[in-house]
């Protein structure tokens, strides 16, 4: 890999274009990945906020849910935000029928924690590991981590609930960075895909 990661970001729902945007002012070449052979050429991956449930019907739609899985297993760096970060879970509290997770981070996480829509907010959240202050963090039907493994790193709470956790070469935030225009945890995640590399 060179100086330039390629990372993807999973097309099938969600903040797409937003994440797109974010990881190329962050020096990534970034791509949408929607089938198999689109995650073979990627570095790491993104998974967008959307609906979880949609998200992994729609990925096993596409055979990608057996293929992300083993990526991740591998160590492939993934980061998912809001409903990324349900995707990214081992277990999920209260999951809908039928939904699965592509796994990845020890953690169990509450789906819709901080309320429906119309209680959507913006916080100002300090995340271990980010530097020049607290990031601007928009939170949109966002999920909470219960409780995380041994593994798992808390590296940001908001209002005594865990928001963000980093495992090895995975990453998840309950909250939208990608639509702040403040760049800087995609900038962090592309230093882990860099790391890699």
């Amino acid at each position: 890999m060179s100086d330039t990661p390629v990372i993807g970001v999973l097309a099938l729902q969600g903040d797409v274009r937003e994440h797109l945007i974010a990881l190329a002012s962050a020096d990534a070449l970034a791509r949408p990945v929607r089938r198999p052979e689109e995650l073979a050429e990627v570095d790491g991956l993104v998974v967008p906020g959307g609906e979880s449930t949609t998200i992994s019907k729609l990925a096993a739609l596409f055979g990608l849910l057996e293929p992300l899985r083993e990526r991740i297993g591998a160590g492939m760096p993934v980061y998912g935000t809001c409903a990324g970060m349900i995707l990214l879970a081992d277990k999920i509290l209260d999951p809908r029928s039928g939904q699965e997770t592509l796994g990845g981070i020890d953690m169990i996480v509450r789906r819709n924690a901080f309320g429906r829509q119309n209680e959507s907010f913006e916080a100002a959240v300090e995340v271990a590991g980010i530097d020049g202050g607290p990031v601007e963090g928009v939170f949109i039907r966002a999920p909470w981590v219960e409780s995380v493994g041994a593994g798992a790193q808390v590296i940001a709470e908001h209002g005594g609930h865990i928001v963000a956790v980093r495992q090895q070469n995975a990453l998840a935030t309950s909250f939208h960075p990608e639509l702040t225009g403040d760049h800087r945890i995609h900038a962090y995640f592309t230093e882990m895909v860099r790391a890699v590399g």
